[in-house]
């Protein structure tokens, strides 16, 4: 990917819906080279999808936090799989460095979120966690 790709991907973030023409004029290229570069990254995998995030999407938990797990020995495909089951679980993310997994968590109320954390934190496997609660979304869906 060029610096081209790169500055299409950022607009495409932005709006998703954004016309040809409007992508071509922001990136001094052609509508034809705009829809060329769309059609080469999504071939390529680059580009794998589009979404919309609606209003009822973001207030729909309103206390969310990240629950990052250390996990004890070969545990991690169990865990995913528990983690998994629970409504309250919005996105599971392996990661490398201190923690194993990074769990996103969405709940109506403080209390809500207190006893799914405490759950996970019971399950057989679990090392070590640390939470952060998301306070506030600058940027979302990409």
């Amino acid at each position: 990917m060029d610096t081209i790709d790169h500055a299409l991907i950022s607009m495409l973030r932005h709006d998703a819906r954004a016309s040809l023409s409007d992508l071509a004029a922001g990136l001094g290229v052609s509508r034809t080279t705009v829809r060329a570069r769309i059609d080469r990254l999504r071939a390529r995998g680059e580009i794998v999808g589009f979404t919309v995030v609606l209003r009822g999407d973001a207030a729909r938990d309103p206390v969310r936090g990240l629950m990052m797990l250390g996990i004890e020995g070969r545990g991690t495909e169990r865990i995913l799989r528990r983690l998994g089951g629970l409504s309250a679980v919005r996105a599971m993310h392996t990661t490398n460095g201190r923690w194993d997994v990074i769990v996103e968590i969405g709940t109506d109320t403080l209390e809500a979120l207190d006893r799914v954390l405490a759950q996970i934190r019971r399950f057989d496997g679990i090392a070590s966690s640390e939470t952060s609660l998301l306070l506030n979304t600058w940027k979302s869906g990409g």
